[in-house]
């Protein structure tokens, strides 16, 4: 029951928060009929926009639809747990869980979740990681202007308060996707050296994507600067997962399997980076059976391309280039069949055979076929030039028409 107000501020204060039902919106669909971007579109979601899937007659959305499942705008999960009248009452008195503090305490929840959203997803125009592949590349050589470091830097920062707002927000989904990030923006900015630090976040952004619990005071410390892990801290997971059978009442598995992706990519990629070859490969073939049911769309390529990639250097920085080769024909015809194919996307059919091709030029060098290899880098340069020129002739064309 719960004690009754007794002061008239308290009892004007429960009144406030009382709802009208009828104007309530309707409840947010059974989880199990929510299935993101899997389902395919009968048009684009936008006019004009080119997310055409191979093989079928219909369109990708853009993963607008997987973002809405994973950033939960309109608070579907809460709805679920507290139900309507509960939760559109605790909206009003402004009791569900936010930021109270700081520059975001104006912000009412929504607002801090599109907040969230853009320190997550949101990319700077000529960024460094506009590119959609996920490849692994040490990129720290020490040669980095200021700007470069300061935009790096910038980056990673923006990754930690993603993780500090989603464990304020209480959005398990935001919190694996922010520690995924930490780790991929840790490899970019230490290179190597932050390899460590990059893994244990992987770690945990898997497990807070699995079907157990996990500890918010361990991912907690991730928030910092500098985190300083205690080797004798005594785990203490009692949060459970996003495939926790009890979650899973409330959100879709399809959030588990998001994060699940995106976490498993950038352990793959923090174990090259400490040269665990092997480890890292079987954690990369861990992805493929959650793409199985997946669109062949550019979005989801660039994904399947990405671990192509990423598997094959494994193997030439193993010295096996015959094998890395192979995988570097496989990420090449994903690219082609977009070339090849109605409906595919021209420019990023043409940009993933560039990546593959580039990363078997420098298997080859490193195969000792350096000639070999020179020979591929020409082809991908030249491929540019042309591609280049083409583009500025039809940007003439179209102002000369206007």
């Amino acid at each position: 029951m719960g004690k009754k107000a007794r002061s008239a501020s308290g009892i004007q204060k429960a009144a406030d928060r009382k709802v009208d039902k009828s104007s309530l919106p309707p409840p947010p669909p059974p989880p199990e009929e929510e299935h993101g971007s899997s389902k395919i579109l009968p048009a684009p979601a936008l006019p004009g926009s080119g997310f055409k899937v191979l093989g079928d007659e219909g369109y990708d959305d853009g993963g607008v639809a997987d973002l809405s499942l994973l950033v939960d705008l309109e608070d579907s999960v809460q709805r679920r747990k507290r139900g309507d009248a509960e939760y559109f009452s605790a909206l009003k008195g402004d009791l569900l869980p936010r930021v109270q503090t700081g520059p975001l305490a104006n912000m009412p929840r929504k607002d801090q979740k599109v907040h969230l959203a853009q320190l997550l997803f949101s990319e700077e125009e000529n960024s460094e990681e506009q590119c959609p592949s996920e490849v692994y590349v040490d990129q720290v050589d020490g040669e980095e202007d200021r700007a470069t470091v300061s935009h790096r830097s910038d980056r990673l920062a923006n990754a930690r308060t993603a993780l500090e707002l989603s464990l304020v927000l209480g959005e398990s989904a935001c919190t694996s996707l922010s520690l995924a990030e930490i780790c991929k923006r840790r490899l970019i900015f230490f290179g190597k050296d932050g390899a460590e630090d990059s893994l244990r976040c992987a770690d945990m952004a898997i497990e807070i994507a699995g079907d157990g619990f996990w500890d918010r005071d361990e991912v907690k410390v991730e928030c910092e600067e500098n985190p300083k892990v205690d080797e004798k801290y005594e785990k203490n997971a009692t949060t459970p997962a996003l495939a926790n059978p009890k979650t899973l009442k409330l959100l879709p598995l399809r959030v588990s399997q998001l994060c699940l992706r995106s976490a498993l990519l950038q352990r793959g990629n923090a174990l090259s980076a400490l040269g665990k070859e092997e480890e890292a490969r079987e954690t990369y073939e861990k992805v493929f059976p959650l793409l199985e049911s997946e669109p062949r769309c550019a979005r989801i390529d660039w994904e399947r391309h990405s671990l192509y990639v990423n598997i094959g250097n494994t193997f030439s920085r193993t010295g096996d280039f015959t094998l890395a080769d192979e995988h570097f024909k496989f990420a090449e015809q994903l690219g082609k069949d977009h070339l090849e194919q109605d409906g595919g996307s021209i420019t990023d059919g043409k940009a993933m055979v560039a990546v593959a091709k580039r990363a078997r030029a420098f298997a080859l060098k490193k195969a000792g076929r350096e000639e070999e290899g020179k020979a591929v880098l020409r082809e991908v340069v030249t491929q540019k030039l042309k591609d280049r020129m083409e583009a500025e002739m039809e940007k003439n064309n179209a102002t000369k028409s206007t």
